[in-house]
């Protein structure tokens, strides 16, 4: 594998770029669309991630940090999803993004009812390769999401519009709707070091 230091420039572009949206732009909705095509371009190829951002745990889907801005106005994660592995159903409680980088992965929405019954929202989504998907309290928020590949890992980088390790979220009964508080964390040890181009500049002499 190459350098990390000569592969990251990608995401490190993308966090420039992200930065400046959310620097000037506060409308949701524009947020969700100009994010999108940001992340389109960062997921049409996966050399940059990090090898240890790509790890499967053999019991749990992982979160790896890739960077969270420091305003906390958004953060992207590199979930790793192991064969076989899904998260229960939840919530975000803001804008998301969910971009497919490797494999595939499965999608069910669902609404709660007034009664706080959890009815299913539309049909089973299917993301591949390239493919974006968005989440959010005004467009629909709640969800389960699998891993669609039998036999391989797959990997995802969700973009959120807060510190997503450290927002107060639900995830819910599916029986009865009832929601429980839970805060995710990241599954990190470390996080890539964006801002070290010492090797670019070495091999510009």
């Amino acid at each position: 594998m190459s350098n990390q230091l000569d592969t990251i420039a990608p995401l490190r572009e993308f966090v420039v770029s992200m930065t400046n949206l959310v620097s000037h732009e506060h409308e949701e909705q524009k947020l969700i669309n100009q994010g999108s095509e940001l992340l389109k371009t960062l997921i049409q190829t996966d050399a940059w991630l990090p090898e240890f951002c790509t790890v499967p745990h053999p019991d749990f889907y992982q979160q790896y940090l890739l960077h969270a801005d420091p305003l906390g106005r958004f953060s992207v994660v590199s979930f790793v999803w192991g064969p076989g592995q899904k998260t229960p159903i939840h919530d975000h409680c803001i804008w998301g993004l969910i971009g497919m980088l490797r494999g595939m992965e499965k999608g069910q929405r669902y609404k709660q009812l007034p009664s706080g019954v959890l009815v299913i929202d539309g049909a089973e989504t299917l993301l591949h390769q390239g493919d974006i998907e968005a989440v959010s309290p005004a467009i629909g928020d709640i969800h389960v999401v699998s891993n669609a590949v039998a036999d391989k890992t797959s990997i995802s980088i969700h973009v959120y519009g807060a510190n997503i390790g450290a927002v107060k979220r639900h995830t819910y009964d599916p029986a009865t709707g009832s929601p429980k508080n839970f805060v995710s964390g990241y599954s990190s040890k470390q996080v890539p070091n964006l801002w070290d181009r010492s090797a670019e500049i070495r091999a510009s002499l």
